[in-house]
């Protein structure tokens, strides 16, 4: 019998979040959009008047704020409907308005940020000591004139401003079509049932001990993949043109240069994460053959990637047992980190189970006024045990900032978005590994350490590879086709995979089932930030009180620092390759100590 999904009305009520935290009904929803539409509409008013004096800057600072928080919580309201069921026509109606309404509000408003950017800093300073209010906005107009040179004209921001939704495309018809048009194939499971392949149980499948499972699950869900790959290629191109636009509208020298410095991120923190993985290449090269070994195979091959290598090890654990697990793993963060994690588990933050429609992955979003939301696909696997330590890390950091920060500063920068995240699964770690003293259970664990690192930080680096790789290419003319990038994306698994590694055809298009491609230079960021976290974890377990109190600090800084200076603070410093160096040094530290267990 196929295995499939429930609707999501079939869903228990406990196993959905609780989106009223947002919005009590449609008619509140609404009702902020109105508020925020009439705001930039009075906002439109004051072109050219912007700077005219320090109470109309004040004006223009409060009332841009207050329209901005109102759509970002109205923008996380019809996302999260979207999201849980993305074939309800009507939430896609709801999430496709709210991207429409951005736009209009922000050709509204295009005008705001070039008027700043003209004000003598001479005039600002007088502002500044004239209106006492003015102040809570230093920090604010310091990082929006810090891109001064990358800044045009009020017609050319409102133009650029309105190519917004258009410029969306690639990504939500790419979103569409992988989580809703999709239909993968069937295959025969290991108790001989057919099962319907889908994007959240691909993985699943593919830890399978039945190796015959995993090489079927493997080929027949590339195969979809290989179908579509002109679309998706053409899609993938899009998205790529699309960086390339914008990029050169801003007079930036790359796309890669454009992305990193809208977080205030220096270039050479991304090629220094390359360049430091690529020199560490012979550790990964070296899990590969312990995996191969520990495998019994003559031949290793893509679809024995995810599947345990102490596979008697292996067990379930339920969604309720994952919960208190973490719970008690995160206790070094101190009682009330951990209330506060309670409180998500008891009132409904997460959206756990995979329904028909349901976006696939995992992620936590945050909007200023409610508490964070968090989106699962669970199954009852260790590996998704640690996605809830993960997802509940974003939120919690989210949580943090948000209770901590005015709105203007509460959003941190996706530069340090994964530090927590990665902080908490490396505490699990740590927690797992310290009430364990069987032998092959802690192999097994160790085994679940490493594959962190081959996925966190080689895999993620590799995906960083092929965006700069790929988007090079493109700003040299080259086409972004399917036979380019299929070609560019097995010589970069070959490399990062080693001799040990037989890179089958189908990985070739692995690169198109990856939808952080469309998120602008963001899997970079997995790698930095696991390293950072790998340091921040192993000084909260070795210092206690204090390493908890700076990193609460970090926790709680939203974006009142640049990233790179919140997590100095912290203890880390990332504009040096020391952190990812040190990172992949623990690593070879784990396969020596699993190869005296295998």
């Amino acid at each position: 019998m196929a295995n499939t999904l429930p609707k999501r009305e079939q869903v228990r009520k406990e196993d959905t979040w609780d989106l009223t935290a947002m919005y009590a009904s449609e008619e509140d929803w609404e009702r902020d959009i109105a508020e925020a539409e009439a705001i930039a509409a009075e906002l439109e008013k004051r072109e050219g008047k912007v700077t005219a004096s320090a109470k109309d800057l004040l004006f223009v600072l409060e009332q841009s704020a207050r329209a901005e928080q109102k759509l970002n919580l109205a923008y996380s309201y019809a996302e999260r409907l979207h999201d849980q069921d993305q074939k309800n026509t009507k939430h896609q109606a709801m999430s496709q308005r709210m991207h429409r309404i951005y736009v209009e509000c922000g050709s509204k408003t295009a005008f705001l940020v070039p008027e700043l950017l003209s004000m003598e800093d001479a005039l600002l300073e007088k502002y500044l000591k004239e209106e006492a209010g003015l102040e809570l906005y230093r920090g604010q107009l310091a990082e929006i004139r810090r891109t001064r040179e990358h800044r045009l004209s009020a017609e050319m921001e409102r133009l650029l401003a309105m190519t917004g939704e258009m410029a969306q495309t690639p990504d939500l018809v790419y979103s569409i079509l992988n989580n809703a048009d999709f239909v993968f194939p069937e295959i025969t499971d290991e108790n001989g049932e057919k099962l319907r392949l889908t994007n959240g149980n691909f993985v699943p499948t593919e830890e399978s001990a039945d190796r015959r499972v995993r090489k079927d699950a493997f080929v027949a869900y590339y195969s979809i993949y290989k179908q579509f790959a002109n679309t998706l290629a053409g899609l993938y191109s899009g998205q790529v043109k699309r960086q390339i636009f914008f990029a050169r509208a801003r007079k930036y020298a790359s796309t890669l240069e454009a992305a990193v410095d809208a977080n205030n991120v220096p270039s050479k923190v991304y090629y220094n994460l390359i360049e430091t993985v690529n020199r560490h290449l012979d550790k990964m090269h070296r899990y590969v053959s312990i995996r191969k070994k520990c495998l019994g195979v003559e031949e290793l091959h893509m679809y024995d990637i995810y599947t345990p290598m102490i596979a008697d090890a292996a067990k379930k654990i339920s969604f309720e047992e994952a919960k208190e697990t973490v719970r008690k793993a995160l206790a070094p963060l101190g009682e009330e980190y951990v209330a506060k994690v309670q409180e998500g588990f008891d009132n409904r933050w997460l959206d756990v189970y995979e329904n028909e429609g349901k976006r696939s992955g995992a992620y936590s979003a945050g909007a200023y006024g409610a508490h964070p939301y968090v989106l699962l696909n669970h199954n009852d696997t260790l590996d998704n045990m640690f996605t809830l330590a993960h997802e509940m890390g974003h939120a919690m950091h989210s949580y943090y900032s948000n209770e901590t920060q005015p709105y203007i500063y509460s959003d941190y920068k996706i530069f340090v978005a994964e530090v927590a995240s990665t902080c908490n699964e490396i505490l699990l770690m740590e927690y797992l590994l310290a009430n364990t003293k069987d032998k092959k259970e802690r192999a097994y664990l160790l085994n679940h350490y490493l594959d962190s690192f081959k996925g966190t930080v080689y895999r993620q680096t590799m995906f960083a590879e092929f965006e700069m790789c790929t988007n090079r290419m493109a700003e040299e003319g080259e086409s972004l086709t399917a036979e380019t990038l299929c070609a560019l994306y097995l010589q970069l698994n070959q490399k990062y995979y080693g001799p040990d590694m037989v890179s089958d055809p189908e990985i070739a298009y692995e690169w198109a089932r990856i939808p952080h491609f469309y998120y602008n230079f963001y899997v970079y960021q997995y790698a930095t930030g696991f390293s950072a976290a790998v340091a921040l974890a192993h000084g909260i377990l070795k210092e206690g009180a204090p390493a908890v109190e700076r990193y609460k600090k970090f926790l709680s800084g939203g974006c009142s620092m640049s990233p790179v200076e919140l997590l100095r603070e912290a203890g880390v410093d990332m504009e040096s390759p020391a952190a990812v160096s040190k990172a992949l040094a623990v690593f070879g530290q784990i396969l020596d100590e699993i190869e005296t267990l295998i």
